[in-house]
């Protein structure tokens, strides 16, 4: 295969760009070209160890060390054949990112020389510092040890000539310190409650797969410009910034030509990809400038998490190639959209049946509203629970904001599916009613062909909306590990379905037919959840007083949203489908709170830097020559002429010393809260203290800065400004 060369030209405004040779061979020719997939075990594993690894990953069953040993020493033939010298654990602990440890492939041969060797130990555990990583108390700094442990259920691959190894990573007493260990107990949990649902409708079902698709947004900016401003380097957002004249408001960016500096980094990182054999397919600007979308085609959900975490690895490093730097923060500009990762998701079975879309026969249909009427028990029982698992300190800046979902959750269905689910709720008899398919839009011009319009519109302003065949998920944040909510839904849906199955088996065992058993249970969980359940604006604040009647939870206090997973409902939830424990919720709540504390500490030290150290300087010094300007006036013209030609600047020296003089003192007020703040030692008290005293002085003081920067000397302003850095160039 070719490989991709970038050359470096000087454009005629002086910028470097990257120009992208691409390869001679079709994507199908390189796709997983770095991944040891099926194809790449069956090259050079022994047939034996070959079927028996198959079977372990189809069957969901552990491996013996023999074959271990055999599959090790196959993929590190593979990873040498193609320049790899070290292989690493890659797991992902609660930091929202990745980490992995590099190991050669090299022991002493005991002549004073060394051999290659990988052996079956080493593939399937390692031994990290489970202290160093975020644990929640579950691990002290003298407790330090920990393991990973290989997933064989997501393919190894290589990344930068080293060999990575997906793996679960745990404590030494067994608790989980990641994300995959409980996203895999949740994918259990819901294959084994779904597919004893599935099998009312056809017994040959062995298992229920949970799919997802995620959509990551992301903005763009100009490496130097990104290297300019001390707040997108150290918070990944701006802290201040007056917004641009131009910014979202012609709707013209959506949709539209792709700038050719942002397609080379896209072509790049699309091949990159490919490589990886993560499926990505759509690429298109966003509504915000500077602001795109990468979509892959459906996996199932481990898989398709691991290859969300690796693309946003990817192309951080793709970005910088190509003089760009990668902003994957929820909100990293005031005034316009901010990013999420809206997550598609849909339960199938292993017979090739989607169980969200409806079918052609009323059994099938019946299935579907089966499935629908349980995943709306299950959002509706644990709403409060679902907010949590997508709140951050950096995604509360972009839910509610007129642009993305409430901190609200709804489920939105569209006209027919309420239609149909408030027939079936109201109806009296047991009768199956049938689902409507596309139907076709004559526009009445000659050269369009018919259109098929789909039998649900969506809902931008929902955080979870039916959308034909699929949930969508849309108030994920950009930055977000896809495990997180993930783990909840998939948990709370398992758990849904095993009450479900236990109530109509107990009908069955009463004498009662099937269908009359399952349309009563349905008929239960409309009514149950009917509160969760609107399809209207989102947006609107009579929404969110109707869901204040409705008791749905309408907290919006990040560090109260988190209580949530210690309810006693979480908490049952969670044992009952064996997706974690009391001692794991309580470590990962302490994360939470710690994270978010955390990240509003960094914040306030980086405004209070910049407002005292380079935006109040330089605001005094323009106070000095607009006063050394007036005192020049008023020489010239003395009496009421040089009053009156000086006015201007005087109104203007006493706005820059009133904002002057408010921001210093809520700055002096932010460091005094979060002095007394840090003296706090139980981290939920903390976090509740940085969200009600420290975090509203940021906008105060963004406020105030803002305001000088429409009043200074544009020459003087030491910080690029939004019209430099949201238009690339």
């Amino acid at each position: 295969m070719s490989s991709l060369r970038f050359k470096v030209v000087e454009e005629a405004s002086n910028r470097k760009a990257v120009e992208v040779d691409i390869p001679k061979e079709r994507p199908q020719e390189y796709y997983a070209s770095k991944v040891f997939n099926r194809a790449k075990m069956y090259e050079y594993l022994p047939l034996d160890t070959y079927k028996a690894l198959i079977n372990a990953i189809d069957n969901k069953e552990p491996i013996s060390l023999e074959v271990a040993d055999s599959v090790a020493e196959g993929m590190k033939r593979w990873a040498t054949d193609n320049g790899v010298r070290h292989y690493t654990h890659w797991f992902q602990p609660l930091t929202e990112t990745t980490a992995e440890k590099h190991d050669g492939f090299i022991e002493h041969d005991g002549k004073g020389g060394i051999v290659e060797e990988f052996s079956g130990k080493l593939l399937v555990q390692q031994e990290p510092d489970a202290s160093s990583f975020p644990n929640g108390g579950i691990r002290n700094t003298f407790e330090a040890r920990g393991y990973s442990a290989w997933d064989i259920s997501s393919p190894v691959f290589i990344l930068d000539n080293t060999l990575c190894i997906p793996t679960i990573f745990i404590s030494y007493t067994g608790e989980s310190l990641d994300y995959k260990t409980p996203l895999l107990r949740a994918l259990s949990a819901v294959d084994k409650a779904g597919t004893g649902v599935a099998r009312y409708f056809d017994p040959n079902v062995q298992h229920v797969i949970s799919n997802l698709g995620w959509e990551q947004e992301y903005f763009l900016v100009d490496e130097a410009l990104y290297a300019a401003r001390p707040d997108l380097v150290m918070t990944g957002r701006t802290l201040m910034g007056h917004e641009s004249a131009k910014n979202q408001q012609l709707e013209d960016h959506y949709f539209g030509a792709i700038p050719s500096r942002v397609q080379a980094f896209m072509l790049d990182l699309e091949i990159e990809a490919h490589k990886l054999g993560i499926p990505a397919k759509t690429r298109h600007n966003e509504v915000a400038p500077n602001q795109f979308e990468l979509a892959p085609i459906f996996e199932e959900t481990n898989l398709a998490n691991d290859h969300n975490m690796l693309i946003m690895s990817v192309m951080a490093e793709v970005a910088r190639r190509h003089n760009f730097r990668i902003l994957l923060h929820e909100k990293p500009f005031a005034g316009i959209n901010g990013s999420g990762k809206h997550n598609n998701w849909s339960l199938g079975t292993d017979t090739g049946t989607l169980l969200f879309a409806p079918g052609k026969t009323p059994m099938e249909n019946l299935q579907f509203i089966t499935f629908v009427a349980n995943v709306m028990a299950a959002v509706h029982r644990h709403n409060a629970l679902l907010k949590a698992s997508i709140m951050s300190a950096t995604n509360c800046h972009r839910l509610g904001a007129n642009e993305a979902p409430p901190a609200i959750i709804s489920i939105f269905t569209g006209s027919q599916l309420a239609e149909i689910l408030s027939k079936i709720k109201n109806s009296d008899k047991d009768e199956l009613i049938a689902l409507a398919g596309k139907e076709k839009l004559d526009l009445g011009v000659a050269q369009i062909p018919e259109l098929m319009i789909d039998n649900t519109d969506r809902n931008r302003t929902s955080p979870f909306a039916f959308t034909g065949n699929r949930f969508e998920f849309r108030a994920v944040g950009s930055s977000a590990n896809c495990a997180s909510a993930m783990i909840a839904l998939n948990a709370a849906v398992a758990e849904q379905l095993a009450d479900f199955k236990q109530k109509v088996d107990s009908r069955l065992a009463a004498g009662e037919g099937l269908q009359h058993a399952l349309l009563a249970e349905i008929k239960a969980l409309l009514l149950y959840s009917e509160a969760i359940h609107f399809d209207g604006n989102g947006y609107s604040d009579e929404w969110k007083e109707e869901a204040a009647r409705r008791g749905l939870d309408c907290e919006t206090n990040p560090a109260l949203i988190f209580d949530a997973y210690l309810r006693p409902s979480s908490i049952e939830m969670f044992r009952k489908t064996g997706v974690m424990n009391h001692v794991e919720l309580e470590a990962r709540n302490e994360v939470k709170w710690e994270m978010y504390t955390k990240k509003i500490q960094i914040e306030a030290r980086v405004l209070g830097d910049l407002a005292i150290n380079h935006i109040i300087p330089v605001a005094t010094r323009y106070l000095s020559i607009l006063l050394d300007n007036m005192v020049k006036i008023r020489t010239l013209f003395p009496g009421n002429k040089g009053e009156e030609l000086s006015s201007q600047d005087a109104a203007t020296v006493e706005k820059i010393m009133h904002h002057c003089s408010i921001i210093k003192e809520e700055v002096a007020k932010m460091v005094n809260a979060r002095k007394d703040a840090n003296r706090i030692s139980e981290e939920r008290e903390k976090a509740l203290a940085y969200s009600l005293h420290v975090a509203p002085s940021l906008e105060v003081i963004r406020y105030h800065i803002d305001k000088l920067e429409l009043m200074v000397d544009n020459e003087m302003w030491p910080l690029p400004k939004y019209r430099e850095l949201l238009f690339i160039r």
